[in-house]
């Protein structure tokens, strides 16, 4: 399904999303890392569909588990205590971390409830917080996705991306 979708979107642009996102990083010289939860390396994955994307893009996190997200990212325990895993503090904590971590200049981080299941009233399935970090700044976006688990995911990666290009034009 995921091929299928991949291979249709780019066919049907131009230039991909992803590549637009590499380009961008090479032509600035910056360099990108990713720590996910609920999307599980798919952000990372996406990008490395790009030739050359070995120029940006040097490691990234999967931290499915409150565990990884402290050991190898930096988020303070009394976050996810306080917050849960699926919050904007999460979400921020995980894109600075990352960077730091991976000593690069950008960041993604994805942290939510992909579902189908795992949701409660205050925070439902599709719910999803996407933290992007360039150069000491960070912006973290609330989404709400309905869809399948993958679905959901795609959705984050699409606009985990976004996000990270409209920060960049703004650089």
């Amino acid at each position: 399904m995921y091929l299928e979708w991949y291979l249709k979107e780019k066919t049907a642009l131009e230039k991909s999303l992803e590549e637009s996102v590499v380009e961008i990083l090479a032509q600035k010289k910056m360099t990108v890392t990713t720590a996910e939860s609920c999307t599980g390396g798919l952000i990372a994955g996406t990008l490395v569909n790009v030739a050359g994307a070995s120029d940006v893009l040097n490691e990234g996190y999967v931290t499915y588990s409150n565990d990884a997200k402290e050991r190898l990212v930096g988020v303070k325990h009394e976050t996810l205590e306080e917050y849960g895993a699926v919050s904007e503090q999460t979400a921020r904590e995980m894109a600075e971390g990352a960077a730091k971590a991976a000593g690069a200049d950008a960041a993604l981080s994805a942290t939510g409830i992909a579902g189908p299941g795992g949701g409660t009233e205050e925070k439902p399935v599709g719910l999803v917080y996407i933290g992007c970090y360039v150069n000491g700044e960070t912006t973290v976006k609330e989404c709400r996705f309905e869809g399948s688990r993958m679905e959901n995911r795609l959705h984050t990666v699409e606009t985990a991306l976004q996000l990270l290009l409209r920060q960049l034009s703004e650089e």
